[in-house]
């Protein structure tokens, strides 16, 4: 269907018209470098140009007060020196005489964006847009924002609509009063909001900024805070969030629409964030709310503030949407101690509220390692000059992998008769394969009778992986007379022929041989109801006793044990296999298929039963980029579940750093 994108050069046409430090970073050439990137990038010609109009006044007040509207509506006609008196009433905010009719654009494009995607003439999209909206609140303008443009947004969806449930994901730097401000009653909205707190040192230095504040009334538990104590966040840090806080929450809210206050200052470079998350990390972001909603994603810009870094966030951002696979992450680890904290203090306070959260652990019982950071006096100035000095310093980073999509995106082997799902390439080679291939698989499987045809099977498969290695196909799908056979056939073939790190994903009952996991080379985790004695560090036997039909206790499990380990292991190919006999739903099926493409630069290989010919449909979809089909609103998985599992990422984590999502005592911070 597409991806949106939605961009006037009228925002652009005002800027501050006098001196003020505080106020220099919001500059035009915010709104116009992001666009110039994705044009540069071809990004923005394989868009859906939408224009964007001007709001109406019924449509501001959804969120805002009439006098302020009225009072914002006089700006046009002020004197620069009435424009620096009116600006004074509120906090860190300058006006233009041309504000208003930005301002209008900014919120009517956020509502052009909601109307194209819930309506279905596009998947998903973005707005880039200016002035920002997420501080605004009722009443005041506030942080370079007029008027709320996703809160808006989020209440137009629900009035046009009819839509029950909006998640609002806030990945900007700063803290979205405004946002939380207007639904921290309301529990038909979600808000998460992650940004940097130092314990009410940093701006807006609000007191429920912190993570004990999760909204009042019914809206009770669906106002989410995760406040950064420390600068320096990387990947690790942001991902770790998504995986124990923020998706499984998501998941079980299961919003009918996802919008996201995309700010980009949370990005390596900026000089208000400080953090040191790469910009491909948002292509991950992205990818991992693409399954919710039934895609139904809109981004709306909010902050960023290094030109650089902002621009290559905001391609990252916009491709993922488009469909191009994520770029591999590296050097990915544990969230560090004090972002540990953060997340252990944010899922005990919403254990009460959540069952995906029922069996998060206590609060720390420890002083948080960054109290030191609540100072006063002589030592709170001597920690803004070191952190002024920290600040301009120019921080560098890797150049960004470059993302290109293969020739074909989805292969599939099939057996002869059957037709090729639209879209997908059937893959057949005429080619006698090479010695090297035939030797390797063959040294264990031709010992029996029937192997050869095993071992014809494979060797198409072999092909595609090198082709895979060569990005000359995307993924694919295989239907397969012996799955455990073609499973362990082409990890071996892909971890000896091609130096490859397979990341196994093996759902069902039948047990693979284990020698694939006695290295590094390749990683296998097995979901299913029997319960398996662990055999080494990369064999990650899962025990689920319900089987599949406990959809809450599958999707915890790939949420919170099965992406940290896909992430931290960062492998070159995935393999997902289901097993014969395998009674797992198609929904569940297709979300696991969807998450795992963000791995591996998306070079899945989906191996089924080839009695499995009904879901070759649905599953070759996925692999093409459609979003999983909603799970619909979660129950508390099943009890004995979710301790098995806890048990798992206990034991676990001493060797994978990202399962942790509590902090110790001792220990000093990564």
């Amino acid at each position: 269907m597409g991806t949106a994108l939605i961009y006037d050069e009228e925002m652009a046409n005002y800027r501050l018209l006098w001196f003020n430090p505080s106020w220099e970073l919001e500059v035009p050439e915010r709104l116009t470098v992001s666009h110039e990137a994705l044009v540069r990038k071809g990004l923005a010609g394989r868009c859906v140009s939408i224009p964007a109009r001007e709001a109406t006044e019924t449509e501001i007040l959804l969120a805002h007060s009439e006098e302020y509207l009225e009072a914002v509506k006089t700006t046009p006609y002020m004197s620069l020196e009435d424009l620096k008196e009116f600006a004074l009433q509120y906090d860190d905010v300058f006006f233009h005489p041309n504000i208003y009719r930005c301002a209008k654009l900014a919120v009517g494009a956020a509502l052009q964006l909601v109307d194209s995607v819930v309506t279905g003439k596009v998947r998903n999209g973005m707005a880039l847009v200016r002035p920002p909206g997420h501080h605004s609140m009722r009443s005041a303008a506030c942080g370079y924002c007029v008027f709320n443009n996703v809160a808006i947004a989020a209440h137009y969806a629900k009035q046009k609509y009819g839509l029950n449930r909006v998640l609002i994901v806030d990945w900007d730097i700063h803290h979205g009063q405004g946002v939380q401000y207007c639904f921290e009653d309301n529990p038909d909205v979600l808000y998460f909001s992650w940004h940097r707190f130092e314990h009410q040192q940093f701006w807006p230095e609000l007191r429920e900024s912190d993570y004990d504040v999760f909204g009042k009334d019914q809206g009770t538990g669906f106002n989410i805070n995760l406040p950064w104590n420390k600068v320096g966040m990387k990947n690790s840090d942001y991902l770790a969030v998504f995986c124990h806080v923020l998706l499984p929450v998501a998941y079980e809210f299961c919003p009918d629409l996802v919008l996201v206050c995309g700010g980009f200052d949370s990005a390596i470079g900026d000089p208000e964030g400080q953090m040191c998350a790469t910009p491909d990390v948002f292509a991950h972001l992205t990818h991992l709310l693409m399954h919710l909603a039934g895609g139904k994603l809109c981004v709306v810009l909010e902050g960023g503030y290094n030109l650089t870094s902002l621009a290559q966030s905001v391609c990252e951002t916009v491709q993922t949407l488009l469909g191009d696979p994520a770029p591999r992450p590296e050097n990915l680890s544990g969230a560090c101690k004090s972002a540990l904290e953060s997340i252990q203090c944010v899922r005990s306070v919403l254990r009460p509220y959540w069952s995906s959260l029922k069996h998060a652990a206590d609060l720390p019982t420890f002083p948080l390692s960054t109290s030191h950071i609540k100072l006063s006096g002589e030592q709170l100035e001597n920690a803004k000059d070191t952190e002024e000095s920290v600040s301009t310093q120019e921080k560098v980073w890797p150049e960004l992998q470059k993302r290109f999509s293969p020739l074909t995106q989805t292969a599939l082997v099939l057996p002869d008769g059957m037709t090729c799902p639209d879209g997908c390439e059937r893959f057949s080679t005429t080619d006698d394969p090479d010695a090297v291939t035939v030797s390797i698989l063959s040294e264990t499987f031709l010992k029996e009778p029937d192997d050869s045809d095993v071992l014809q099977v494979v060797c198409s498969l072999a092909a595609i992986v090198k082709k895979m290695e060569k990005n000359e196909i995307g993924n694919a799908l295989a239907l397969v007379h012996d799955v455990p056979k073609s499973t362990i056939l082409i990890a071996q073939y892909a971890t000896a022929a091609l130096a490859s790190r397979v990341l196994v994903i093996y759902v069902g009952d039948c047990v693979p041989p284990a020698y694939i996991t006695e290295d590094w080379t390749t990683l296998l985790v097995q979901i299913s109801k029997e319960s398996e004695e662990q055999k080494s560090k990369y064999h990650i036997p899962v025990c689920l006793r319900k089987g599949f039909s406990d959809v809450a206790g599958f999707i915890h499990t790939v949420l919170s044990i099965i992406l940290p380990l896909g992430y931290e292991y960062n492998p070159s190919l995935v393999l997902l296999a289901q097993t014969p006999g395998c009674d797992i739903c198609d929904s569940l099926w297709l979300q696991l298929c969807g998450l795992l493409h963000g791995l591996a630069q998306g070079h899945t290989l989906v191996l089924m039963q080839e009695d499995e010919k009904a879901c070759v449909g649905p599953t070759a979809s996925s692999l093409l980029g459609s979003p999983a089909p909603s799970l619909g609103q979660l129950h508390a998985p099943e009890p004995e579940d979710v301790k098995t599992l806890e048990r798992l990422r206990l034991r676990l984590q001493a060797d994978w750093k990202l399962l942790q999502n509590t902090a110790q005592e001792s220990g000093g911070d990564n």
